[in-house]
């Protein structure tokens, strides 16, 4: 399976001008650039992308796991904060939060918050970033 997504690109960095879309037409033409990536301008960023990417993997992946053990959740909510710190060679993302809130019927703290950590480890998404990614799962 082969999913794709892509950029154009026109100008220098800080004021030239990207959009971002994907094949299935999620985004189409999504406005981007150094205004929107580290001044909060309207539009999106690399980053959020990925911290998009990174929630809904795991969020299906926690599902997943959830299943294989018997439980189904009524409500999974995944938010995922990334860090991009400046480093000698640039910027570096190093770390993301994933900060879960789930209502899953019939399941112990314990059993919980190991199954949250399988999925943390086991989504694709998180195997494939090189940062550090942590995890803070609450049951409501």
């Amino acid at each position: 399976m082969k999913k794709t997504a892509s950029a154009v690109w026109q100008g220098d960095l800080k004021s030239g001008k990207g959009t971002i879309s994907t094949e299935s037409g999620a985004l189409k033409d999504n406005p981007y650039g150094f205004n929107t990536r580290f001044e909060g301008a309207p539009g999106t960023n690399p980053e959020e992308l990925i911290g998009a990417a990174h929630a809904g993997c795991f969020s299906m992946a926690l599902s997943l796991m959830l299943g294989q053990a018997g439980f189904t959740a009524d409500r999974i909510a995944t938010r995922a904060e990334v860090t991009l710190d400046k480093d000698g060679e640039g910027f570096s993302i190093t770390a993301i939060a994933l900060k879960l809130e789930a209502q899953i019927p019939g399941i112990d703290e314990a059993q919980f918050q190991q199954i949250a950590n399988q999925a943390k480890e086991g989504c694709p998404v998180s195997k494939v970033l090189n940062a550090q990614i942590s995890l803070t799962a609450s049951l409501a």
